[in-house]
């Protein structure tokens, strides 16, 4: 099948980071049974989704720059605009350290890369096609795990990095107040992924369920929250 372009004004197109199994997997899917053209970042997890609609391969690396850059004339040049983008890569649980010892020049960076640099690379990168979209939207997948209201100790690079994750989404949402793109950061709860582990008491699907609600807001939807299951959060 001849994937839809842009002189289909009607056709919606997402791109979801991170998607090659679990949480960014199923959010594919969800949107694909919407009717959104999905652009999900790794190509053998795209062919699985082949019944759910239409998904195509992205092949792009949020921790590499040109490749955000070379990806986003892709999309330009494939679609014309950006309906949708969900930030859901993320990396290192790092249970295993403390502020104390954790390897910065290793673990934190590399989170520090995927888990909040990745996302604001992205939203630069795509916003001047987010911004002709008639009603865009931007999902940071966030944790409940980054809400400083709580905060204790914990993963420390993991919960910095999202806690800045947050801070990306409130100070974007805030730039773009009064434009048609809604900016909002979803936890999707303890899930039962790799990095979740087996014992998690949510699904995937329950998970990215509340993912793909922020994804799909009406244009009178919130902007700048923090939310799971379409519930508030404290920041």
């Amino acid at each position: 099948m001849t994937p839809p372009r842009r002189s289909d004004m009607s056709v919606r197109v997402a791109l979801v980071t991170g998607a090659n199994r679990g949480i960014g997997f199923e959010v594919c899917r969800q949107l694909a049974v919407r009717d959104v053209v999905v652009l999900l970042t790794a190509r053998d997890a795209a062919k699985k989704l082949g019944n759910a609609g239409t998904v195509e391969p992205l092949g792009l690396d949020v921790a590499d720059a040109s490749s955000i850059e070379k990806k986003a004339a892709e999309v330009a040049s494939r679609y014309g605009q950006l309906d949708v983008l969900v930030n859901n890569a993320g990396i290192n649980y790092d249970t295993w350290e403390t502020v104390e010892n954790a390897d910065i020049n290793s673990t934190v960076m590399e989170t520090i890369a995927t888990n909040l640099l990745g996302p604001w690379r992205l939203c630069q990168a795509f916003l001047p096609l987010l911004r002709k979209s008639r009603a865009a939207r931007i999902v940071n997948v966030s944790s409940e795990s980054g809400s400083l209201a709580a905060m204790g100790a914990g993963p420390p690079a993991y919960q910095v990095t999202k806690a800045a994750l947050n801070a990306l989404t409130r100070t974007l949402a805030g730039e773009l107040r009064g434009t048609r793109i809604l900016v909002n950061a979803v936890c999707p709860g303890w899930v039962a992924t790799d990095m979740g582990g087996a014992g998690a008491p949510r699904s995937v699907a329950e998970g990215a369920a509340g993912i793909v609600w922020a994804a799909t807001l009406p244009d009178n939807g919130p902007t700048g929250g923090f939310f799971r299951d379409g519930k508030p959060l404290p920041w």
